[in-house]
């Protein structure tokens, strides 16, 4: 990799398909080039070439995989802008003399407009709309951070409208596919905890411990007890292998409960946070309750809610 290319952060994904120019760039304070550095101006921008471009003939790239942008980091970076100009260009598809389209850099651009700026530094490039897709997903992923979810949906639609196998999609985003899996594993979860990993309730670890347990109604009980009880990854995946061992038990165990005992069984675990067991000898009219903690803390939460 170039020193100029280490001086942008481009990835290497990114950067091979980009075939970024040799030429350095730095715009100084209001967004306007210094007249010694290498930039066109914007009527005599050419594809391949670094320019000026007006901001407002710049339209958002329709494949942007990343559908939030957090307000207070655009403001700091607005006023970054401000202070020291836009270092780093965006890359936009020209479409027509007075026309371009964003292929990667929307933060930059929604903080570029916050900060007043009404010209931007930008790389021309060709590309069709699977190399814009891919583009703009892989600036993300190597800059931006995206949650899990915005990932893995951008990773299914690369799948889907590329026509690409989970290795090709690995290799383009420096992935192995293991990792392209897991993501694409998080779409099977229901809604509620979708939206959950999304707001960052829960994290990629807890996720691939729920992903483990077929049952709906079993993987949202855990999603709200993580929820509750501020679970780390660990403890999350100590009560999965809980519930598990807890199904085999019952499966094995003869005669099962009925459908009485069964349901109260289920509504003291739900109350509790916690998977009780519930043993009964129908025929002696006898049974035990049996209530597992993972820690002296969680005990005494359970005999809070016991109100001993």
């Amino acid at each position: 990799m170039s020193a100029q290319q280490r001086k942008f952060g481009l990835g290497k994904g990114l950067s091979a398909l980009l075939n970024d120019s040799e030429e350095v760039l730095h715009t100084p304070k209001g967004g306007n080039p210094d007249s010694t550095q290498k930039t066109e101006k914007t009527s005599e921008a050419v594809t391949g070439s670094i320019a000026e471009i007006d901001i407002d003939k710049i339209q958002v790239n329709p494949f942007q995989p990343r559908i939030e942008f957090e307000e207070e980091a655009l403001l700091e970076l607005s006023e970054s802008i401000k202070l020291q100009g836009l270092i780093q260009p965006i890359t936009v598809r020209k479409e027509s003399s007075d026309s371009y389209t964003l292929i990667s850099g929307e933060r930059r651009l929604r903080a570029s407009k916050l900060a007043g700026l009404k010209t931007i530094p930008a790389y021309i490039r060709t590309a069709n709309d699977q190399q814009m897709l891919e583009m703009a997903l892989i600036e993300n992923i190597q800059r931006e951070n995206l949650n899990a979810i915005e990932v893995a949906l951008s990773f299914q639609r690369m799948i889907e409208e590329c026509n690409l196998k989970q290795e090709e999609l690995g290799d383009r985003v420096s992935k192995n596919r293991s990792t392209v899996t897991n993501y694409l594993r998080l779409l099977k979860l229901p809604p509620t905890i979708q939206v959950g990993i999304r707001d960052g309730k829960i994290s990629m670890g807890h996720a691939r411990a729920l992903i483990n347990i077929p049952e709906i109604d079993k993987q949202l009980f855990i999603f709200d007890t993580i929820i509750a009880q501020d679970l780390s990854v660990r403890k999350t995946e100590a009560l999965v292998r809980e519930l598990q061992e807890n199904k085999k038990e019952k499966k094995e165990a003869k005669p099962a409960l009925g459908y009485q005992y069964q349901r109260i069984e289920d509504n003291l675990s739900s109350k509790l946070s916690s998977r009780v067991k519930l043993k009964v000898d129908p025929k002696k009219g006898k049974g035990a309750i049996e209530i597992p903690f993972n820690s002296e803390d969680d005990l005494n939460r359970i005999i809070e809610l016991l109100d001993f």
